[in-house]
């Protein structure tokens, strides 16, 4: 297959960008999307020019890394899919496609595809831990909790962090991600401990970040690659307001 390509081109956080067109050759329904921008970097490299920058790891889903607008869809078409999972079979040869990084002040922009999700970070370091001793592995069973609990909870930790509910909201909310490290923490009992301090810490740390409000339209829903519901938001605002409520002077 032959696969036209728009890629914003950016050499750094301060420089100008601008879509640039490509045309990536030999392209197989069986390359991931990942290995395509491989094989269109390998001929840019065989030209002596500037391959295009795109962040990944695992390639398997697991890490988000690789997340990127494809024709203005966060990690592609498919949905419950990263950048990393979709493959080409997806795509028809001489199909038109524009790769875009993710689009929000809280994430600038390193080069090219790459942004700078640390913002990411100083949430969880607001609040998302637990500081209490829970034992070790053989201790795991010891406290008993009710299963719809522990499925909320672990459905809620799937979050892999990849920003595209950031990049899907029009005002670039990270409320989702925020929602689900604070509730798969303040659902199970050995979170409880710091349930409203930590609701409190990791809320105004996601709006010193720049991060948006919820839009409540669930875009965000509609692309994560785990397909975390948005009731984890509804969750954290009650969360939030009980929280500022007890711990008011």
């Amino acid at each position: 297959m032959r696969i036209h390509l728009k890629v914003w081109r950016q050499a750094g956080p301060d420089a100008p960008g601008r879509l640039v067109d490509y045309t990536a050759e030999d392209v197989t329904p069986d390359m991931s999307f990942l290995e395509m921008l491989d094989v269109l970097n390998e001929q840019l490299i065989a030209r002596g020019e500037d391959p295009v920058a795109f962040d990944s790891d695992c390639r398997e889903g697991i890490c988000g890394a690789c997340g990127f607008l494809v024709n203005g869809i966060p990690h592609g078409p498919d949905p419950g899919t990263t950048v990393c999972q979709l493959h080409m079979r997806r795509f028809s040869d001489n199909d038109r496609l524009t790769l875009e990084p993710w689009r929000a002040r809280a994430f600038p922009i390193i080069k090219d595809l790459i942004v700078d999700r640390s913002a990411f970070d100083r949430i969880m370091q607001a609040g998302g831990y637990v500081s209490v001793n829970v034992g070790g592995a053989q201790d795991a069973n010891t406290v008993l909790i009710p299963r719809n609990t522990v499925e909320r909870a672990m459905d809620s930790a799937a979050c892999i962090g990849c920003g595209a509910c950031v990049a899907a909201c029009k005002n670039a909310s990270a409320a989702l991600f925020t929602a689900a490290k604070i509730n798969h923490l303040g659902l199970l009992p050995q979170g409880g401990v710091e349930r409203n301090t930590r609701v409190v810490a990791m809320v105004h740390r996601h709006d010193a970040e720049g991060f948006g409000g919820c839009s409540n339209e669930g875009e965000c829903e509609a692309v994560c690659p785990k397909e975390i519901p948005i009731t984890n938001i509804a969750r954290m605002n009650r969360d939030y307001f009980r929280a500022m409520l007890v711990t008011r002077d």
